[in-house]
C-alpha cells in the first residue's frame, strides 16, 4: 500500500542521489582539477627562470667588461684600465691635463685584428638571444594551452620544444664564458690598431662583471631547459579527462 507522500515522487520522478553525468565526462572539469599540481607550477617557475636568464645573456652582450686590461706607463700607452667587450673596446687612462680620459671605439667588419674567439662569441650571443625569444613564445603558447584547458595529445610538444631551446641558448652562452675564461687565463693579446695606442698584452688582465652577468644566465637558462623537459610530461597525463561508465 502507497503512502501519498511516495506517490507524490514516483508522479515527479526525483532521484535525489543520482550524480549528474555531465559533471563526470565534463573534460573543462576534469582540466580544471588537474591544473593545480605541480607540474603546471613548475612549468611557471621554468618560465620566469628562461625569462631573467634571457634578459641577463641580451644584458651582458652590451656590457664591456669581458676582459680588464691593467696597462702600466709605457711609450705606447699611459697606464690606465682597458675594459675589452665583445662589441667594443673602451680605454680608461690618467691623462696629463685631465684627471680620467675615456675612449670607447667599436669594432666593425673591415677590423681584421679582432681575435676569432671574439667574432664566434659574438655570433654565439646573437644566436642564444633569438633561441632564447622563440623558447619564450612556445611557452607562452604551451602555458595557454593548459591555463584554457586545451586537451591534445601532443600537449609536451610545447614545453618540450622550449626546453631543447632554452638548452641551446644556454649552451650558446656558456661558450663564450668558457672561451673568455681561456682567454684570460692564458693571458692572450690583441693586435689593436696604434690610434688606439695600446700594447699587445697588458701588465695583468682579469675576468670582468660581464662574465659573471653571461655565467648566471647561462646556468638559469639551462635550469630552466631542464624542468621543461622533466616535468613537462606530467601535465598532458593530467589533463585527460576521465570519463565513467553510466
Amino acid at each position: 500500500m502507497f503512502t501519498v507522500a511516495s506517490f507524490v515522487v514516483a508522479q515527479k520522478g526525483e532521484e535525489p542521489n543520482c550524480p549528474s553525468p555531465a559533471k563526470q565526462t565534463d573534460p573543462q572539469h576534469a582540466v580544471s582539477m588537474a591544473l593545480p599540481q605541480g607540474a603546471n607550477s613548475c612549468q611557471s617557475a621554468g618560465f620566469a627562470l628562461a625569462t631573467l636568464g634571457w634578459i641577463l645573456a641580451i644584458t651582458s652582450m652590451g656590457l664591456v667588461e669581458w676582459r680588464v686590461w691593467h696597462t702600466g706607463n709605457t711609450s705606447l700607452s699611459h697606464s690606465g684600465v682597458v675594459c675589452v667587450g665583445m662589441w667594443k673596446v673602451c680605454i680608461y687612462h690618467h691623462a696629463p691635463d685631465t684627471n680620467r680620459s675615456t675612449l670607447c671605439y667599436h669594432y666593425t667588419q673591415e677590423d681584421t685584428y679582432i681575435p676569432l674567439g671574439i667574432r664566434i662569441c659574438q655570433n654565439l650571443l646573437l644566436v642564444a638571444s633569438i633561441l632564447g625569444l622563440m623558447g619564450r613564445v612556445s611557452t607562452i603558447f604551451a602555458l595557454k594551452n593548459v591555463c584554457v584547458g586545451s586537451v591534445q595529445r601532443n600537449a609536451t610538444f610545447g614545453p618540450r620544444v622550449s626546453g631543447i631551446l632554452d638548452i641551446a641558448a644556454g649552451i650558446c652562452v656558456l661558450i663564450p664564458v668558457i672561451w673568455n675564461y681561456h682567454s684570460v687565463m692564458n693571458e692572450e693579446g690583441i693586435a689593436f690598431p696604434p690610434f688606439l695606442s695600446l700594447p699587445f698584452k697588458p701588465n695583468t688582465q682579469e675576468l670582468g662583471s660581464a662574465v659573471l652577468v653571461a655565467g648566471l644566465s647561462a646556468i638559469m637558462m639551462l635550469s630552466s631547459g631542464l624542468i621543461f623537459l622533466f616535468y613537462g610530461c606530467p601535465i598532458a597525463r593530467q589533463v585527460q579527462p576521465q570519463t565513467s561508465e553510466m
